[in-house]
């Protein structure tokens, strides 16, 4: 157990990442500082549904990109891990921000090599009928589900799901669901498009033979 600071945001985050933020408030700005003065982390735990979670991703500042007149700022970061909240403070002693003791949650990485390319198969259709395959062709081989998650189509409450699995595998398994489930939408959303475009064209047809 740890005392970490908190910056809620209405977002997931996910390990690995990095994340570019503005800074405006006085109180971020004073997080901000003390994480550069004493070398700590922060946490984002998601706002979801008007309120704080109790998981959330810890952050490491990996430096100030820009400083206004006014004081804000825009910063770098990038995720470092997860922790869950074990007690939250509105107000830490002396700080204008929130924070929190928590617990620093451990990462299975194990994953399933037929899930892995079968996922990386829904991926590509995916992205081809998203007009997106540049993203398929940046992704590597190796992928996490935490690369791909953002790129999924996911609302914010399905990414929270992703990020409380506690292994890849049981990450695999929740995008090979999303997935099954929205590529036949997406499909039927493209022949429809496709017998709109048709429609009034001059038909070039086999009648049937009866």
């Amino acid at each position: 157990m740890r005392q970490l600071a908190l910056f809620p945001l209405n977002l997931v985050v996910f390990p690995g990442e990095k994340l570019n933020l503005h800074i405006f408030e006085p109180r971020y700005r004073q997080l901000v500082h003390d994480c550069l003065q004493d070398n700590s982390t922060f946490g984002i735990p998601p706002y979801i549904n008007g309120g704080v979670s109790m998981l959330g991703t810890e952050m490491r500042l990996l430096n100030i990109e820009k400083t206004y007149p006014s004081g804000e700022m825009d910063i770098r970061t990038r995720a470092v891990g997860l922790f869950r909240v074990r007690e939250f403070f509105h107000e830490l002693p002396g700080k204008l921000y929130a924070g929190a003791t928590v617990e620093e949650l451990p990462d299975d990485t194990a994953a399933d090599p037929a899930l892995h390319q079968q996922t990386r198969r829904m991926i590509e259709q995916l992205y081809d009928i998203l007009n997106l395959r540049r993203l398929f062709l940046d992704l590597p081989e190796n992928f996490r589900a935490y690369d791909v998650a953002h790129h999924l189509g996911l609302n914010t409450e399905q990414e929270y799901e992703l990020l409380e699995a506690t292994s890849e595998l049981e990450r695999q398994q929740l995008m090979l669901a999303h997935l099954e489930h929205i590529l036949p939408v997406l499909q039927e959303t493209e022949h429809l498009k496709e017998r709109v475009r048709l429609n009034g064209h001059f038909k070039n047809l086999t009648p049937p033979a009866f």
